[in-house]
């Protein structure tokens, strides 16, 4: 009884699909403008975190070390530093290619040049450069270093730690400041948008129903069940969000393969065409998912206010 109850639900369902097609039509594409929404947030996201990262790889801790510090006691400080929860990664940089590094950048610069050709010896220390997994915690790791220094007292090793020069950390500070607004930022605006997408694609459909309230009170009135009456607004909603899901991921093919190219190079390196099909099954359910949710819930909540007699 069940079956031939579902398989009549799913056959009315799809003929009022295929039978109104104005109706259809309209419905189709209010709901491939919102799966279009939901799509361009998830590439926004995908973009916005990316350049933030690409923020976030540029901060750094320089710990510079006395020109007669020995190599095993700074190799032993970088081990300490790895093992600490907050260090990402710590890159080790010899007294030699300290040098090398700024005679590369001071290249143009003749007088330093020659300044630093006249010294007996290299003046320059080694460099342990620590990048932190997250802004914030590097307050934390130059307390750890700043704790070591202490610890070793007149014979520390390390010559100074550059988070507490008062620009570095400002600009750190301000990194920090300008990322987290970013985010905040971001996901408000993204918020906005799907609320108003989905309350235009919610109404688009309410006004799809109402075509047929006559015929829903009139199968009330013979005693029909709700689920019944619901049942074929409902497969009615999924088809819409079936279709318009298939076309806004036509769409997103050619859209994305046309702006590849630019957010490669202008947006922290990540190429949406790339993600794009990289991911395809992912978008795919989001977008089908969202299109089938978004279809049977406005269905339901539509056919509600004309199930009453």
């Amino acid at each position: 009884m069940k079956w031939v109850l579902f398989k009549r639900v799913l056959r009315a369902g799809v003929l009022d699909f295929s039978r109104n097609a104005f109706v259809s039509i309209a419905s189709i594409l209010v709901m491939t403008v919102t799966l279009f929404t939901v799509g361009m947030t998830i590439f926004a996201g995908v973009i916005l975190g990316s350049a933030l990262q690409e923020l976030r790889d540029k901060a750094d801790v320089n710990v510079y070390f006395t020109t007669q510090a020995p190599e095993d006691r700074i190799l032993e400080m970088k081990a300490s530093l790895e093992a600490l929860p907050e260090v990402a990664s710590v890159q080790y940089l010899s007294r030699d290619e300290a040098l090398a590094q700024f005679r590369d950048r001071h290249k143009n610069d003749q007088l330093t040049l020659q300044a630093l050709d006249e010294l007996p010896d290299n003046p320059l220390g080694a460099v342990l450069n620590v990048k932190a997994k997250d802004i914030s915690q590097y307050e934390t790791i130059a307390t750890f270093l700043q704790d070591q220094q202490t610890q070793d007292g007149a014979s520390s090793v390390i010559d100074k730690i550059n988070f507490y020069d008062e620009q570095h950390r400002a600009a750190l500070e301000r990194l920090q400041y300008i990322t987290n607004s970013a985010q905040v930022l971001g996901r408000w605006i993204v918020g906005i948008l799907i609320l108003i997408t989905l309350a235009i694609s919610f109404n688009t459909l309410r006004l799809a129903i109402y075509t047929s309230r006559d015929e829903i009170q009139v199968m009330r009135l013979v005693g029909a069940g709700a689920l019944y009456v619901r049942g074929p607004f409902i497969v009615e909603g999924i088809l819409y969000g079936l279709v318009a899901g298939v076309i806004t991921l036509l769409i997103f093919y050619p859209l994305t393969w046309w702006l590849g190219g630019p957010t490669g190079n202008f947006f922290g390196g990540v190429n949406v065409f790339s993600y794009y099909v990289s991911h395809f099954f992912s978008i795919f359910g989001i977008i089908i998912g969202t299109g089938v949710v978004l279809g049977a819930a406005a269905s339901w909540l539509a056919v509600q206010r004309y199930l009453k007699i």
